[in-house]
């Protein structure tokens, strides 16, 4: 199957409530997700991710266009495209009287998953919960709470996980686990699509990039095409202290950090590195040390969703 996930002409508009007019959340999105890829799906706050996830996790009903998971049309096979699909949620919502093996069988029996299919020790073992598997739910802390949210994403084997904001509030140590897991699931075979406000971690993690912005798909490119957009790079100087520039080339900006070295953002395509600091020692300016910054995820983010 060359497609996790299929999307044409996806539209959700909430009705009117109250004082507060229809909202058109989303505006006739068209996305195809590669199977076997761990695809970023990122957006502003309120850009429409949170309805797009739970329009395929069959939590909200869309005014309009298909959806296809896992060859699954969601109107015509709404069971087997559901039980393709995995979320694990950005919220916390769990039975704090239940322990985390007493949580797994219950959302297996939910999804039918036979008693002797089911695999509640290997998932207990996977997100590092063993030795808590039957302590109450609300004794957990709040990053044993987001492992067990993913195990109760896994139980039924889904062909495809949705992690939501997967490592918000958590520690160090919780988010390389999380990432170590997540990519094991990958390298056997899983589908991850992940939100984050984290862009760093999207970067590292995904192989293909969607922006949402108002309801719209932005843009969709493999992540290391969708950072290339920007033509900037950074050159950092430590000029031992000296009070000020001379002008630069047209295209360069300096600005002054905290640290006492100057930035030069400069566009490679019209100016090499070389041109900038030859300018520099034409003028005399001591440079006592050099390094250079590339654009990231967060400068392509900001200038495609700035408006």
């Amino acid at each position: 199957m060359s497609h996790a996930i299929e999307i044409e002409g996806l539209r959700k508009t909430y009705a009117a409530q109250g004082n507060a007019p229809a909202k058109e959340a989303l505006k006739g999105i068209d996305l195809a997700i590669p199977a076997g890829s761990i695809f970023g799906l990122l957006g502003p706050n309120g850009a429409g991710k949170s309805t797009m996830i739970n329009i395929l996790a069959g939590l909200v009903n869309k005014t309009s266009g298909r959806v296809s998971i896992w060859g699954f049309d969601q109107d015509r096979n709404p069971r087997q495209s559901r039980a393709a699909i995995g979320v694990m949620p950005q919220e916390l919502n769990m039975d704090p009287f239940f322990s985390p093996r007493a949580s797994l069988e219950v959302q297996a029996g939910l999804y039918g998953v036979p008693k002797a299919e089911r695999w509640t020790d290997e998932l207990l073992a996977l997100v590092g919960l063993t030795d808590q598997a039957n302590a109450y739910a609300r004794n957990l802390s709040g990053g044993m709470k987001r492992r067990l949210l993913l195990a109760k994403a896994l139980v039924h084997r889904p062909q495809i996980l949705v992690l939501d904001e997967p490592t918000a509030g958590v520690d160090i140590t919780l988010r390389e686990m999380l990432w170590q897991n997540v990519r094991r699931l990958n390298e056997a075979g899983m589908t991850i699509i992940l939100t984050t406000h984290y862009l760093q971690e999207a970067e590292q993690m995904c192989d293909e990039i969607a922006i949402i912005n108002h309801g719209e798909l932005v843009i969709r490119q493999p992540t290391q095409q969708l950072l290339a957009r920007t033509d900037r790079k950074t050159l950092v100087l430590d000029t031992g202290g000296t009070a000020a520039l001379p002008p630069l080339p047209e295209g360069a900006k300096a600005e002054r950090r905290a640290d006492g070295r100057f930035a030069i953002s400069y566009p490679p395509s019209r100016l090499r590195a070389d041109q900038l600091i030859d300018a520099l020692r034409g003028a005399s300016v001591p440079i006592l040390d050099v390094a250079t910054e590339e654009a990231d995820l967060e400068d392509v983010f900001v200038e495609l969703t700035r408006n």
